[in-house]
């Protein structure tokens, strides 16, 4: 049986060619650098000498670099630190970065960081024995095991427009700051609650 023309065997269809250098995956983010004339020049000698392009040399003399810069006394390097801080989120790498190296923050990250150390609703706590008043107050401690984040995650444009002074406070979220309580529950028997 003849063949038509537009058949299996590449005839005058043609198909689609896929683009040179295949799929890359994206697994850098660009970051636009200003060097001396100078530098880029010595740069490029040195790229040259390791066989790679500029870029590629760029982001390996920065990784190289920041093995050697040192967060804390001589624990943690900056590199080292992406173990503990780094997150694919943009509030849950904050969120660490804060309670692990509070002294790298900026002041408006301080702004920030403040409104969610004093925002109950983003903490797990309990409701605090009063023994004057049959209330309880919402008490909460600092912890990364005890920040919501995804109460945080749905609220964190909300909290930046905060700290920036774009939104006012009274937007954030809020909670019951207190409770009556029944029974008076005893401090040993309390548990920590999510709400």
């Amino acid at each position: 049986m003849a063949k038509k023309k537009g058949d299996d065997d590449g005839g005058d269809v043609k198909k689609p060619r896929k683009k040179g250098g295949g799929g890359k995956l994206s697994r850098s983010e660009t970051v636009t650098v200003r060097l001396d004339p100078k530098l880029r020049f010595a740069a490029e000698l040195a790229a040259r000498k390791h066989r790679r392009t500029l870029s590629s040399f760029i982001e390996w003399a920065v990784e190289e670099s920041v093995k050697n810069v040192y967060l804390d006394g001589v624990k943690a390097t900056a590199y080292s630190a992406i173990d503990l801080a780094w997150d694919v989120d943009e509030s849950d790498k904050f969120v660490k970065m804060a309670l692990y190296y509070p002294n790298l923050l900026t002041h408006e990250e301080d702004v920030l960081w403040k409104l969610i150390r004093e925002n109950g609703y983003l903490w797990k706590g309990y409701y605090r024995d009063n023994k004057l008043r049959a209330m309880g107050e919402w008490t909460w401690e600092i912890d990364l095991g005890l920040i919501n984040f995804e109460r945080l995650r749905e609220n964190w444009e909300l909290f930046c427009s905060v700290a920036k002074g774009e939104m006012d406070k009274s937007f954030l979220p809020g909670w019951p700051k207190e409770k009556e309580l029944k029974n008076k529950e005893s401090m040993d028997k309390r548990k920590r609650i999510g709400k």
